[in-house]
């Protein structure tokens, strides 16, 4: 099983989505293209999250990277805190935050022992975290823990039994970070026996195919060509257990 400290030097040097902005890291412009490039590939997070239902509320972002999803929920009013592994990621969050003039408390910190006292934040945030971590069950343990009663946890996962797990060895193209210490995949059971702790828990399928600006060549072809248009015509009911993406709303 990898280290924490292994965990932390990969993501040290990998930034989800790095490579899609031509703009020099921590720039402006940089910032901007990663939250359109976000918010076009997870179009769903707009509609199932509420960025503006937390005014004056406490949030934290487990896994914040460059503060993404952080920013929006800054922008809604609520009061935000980021935690993440690598020092990289919080210098960038720093920065992104700074230059749109938001507030947050922002700190390296591992997800499977956050430094709070318990019942402190109303929503948890666990964005593509679950997955590239050692132990995952003590990190649902510790967003838990650090929530208060009535409180709301998000967590994301990737789903084993899905639409890309099986493209993806089909074409022989290698998933996004495939090369990292952790990367787990759960079934929709494996998902709700992981978050049974909570006292309520919906499970939701999501991530549909979007074209890519990530592959290039005969591969990205037929896939932004063919495949994502194919597959979006299907009748969803039969294909919504497959999605790439599931994402748990739990009740503390």
């Amino acid at each position: 099983m990898a280290t924490v400290d292994e965990v932390r030097a990969y993501w040290e040097q990998h930034i989800h989505d790095l490579e899609i902005s031509t703009n020099p890291p921590g720039s402006r412009g940089f910032f901007d293209d990663l939250d359109q490039y976000h918010f076009e590939k997870l179009h769903h997070l707009l509609r199932l999250i509420d960025f503006d239902g937390y005014r004056g509320r406490s949030v934290l972002d487990v896994g914040c990277g460059a503060g993404v999803d952080l920013a929006r929920f800054a922008k809604g009013g609520a009061i935000v805190t980021g935690v993440d592994l690598a020092q990289s990621a919080i210098a960038l969050a720093k920065a992104n935050f700074e230059q749109q003039g938001l507030h947050a408390d922002l700190r390296v910190a591992n997800g499977e022992a956050l430094p709070f006292e318990d019942n402190v934040f109303d929503l948890v945030f666990a964005h593509g975290v679950v997955q590239y971590t050692a132990y995952p069950q003590q990190l649902v343990n510790e967003v838990r823990r650090v929530l208060k009663p009535g409180g709301e946890a998000i967590f994301q996962v990737y789903n084993r039994i899905s639409w890309l797990n099986a493209l993806s060895k089909l074409m022989k193209v290698g998933l996004e970070h495939d090369d990292a210490p952790v990367l787990l995949k759960f079934s929709i059971g494996e998902f709700r026996q992981l978050v049974s702790g909570f006292s309520q828990v919906r499970v939701v399928p999501e991530r549909f195919p979007v074209k890519s600006r990530l592959h290039g060549g005969w591969k990205g072809a037929v896939y932004n060509g063919l495949f994502v248009g194919t597959f979006n015509v299907l009748p969803r009911p039969l294909v919504e257990r497959f999605g790439w993406h599931l994402l748990a709303f739990c009740r503390k």
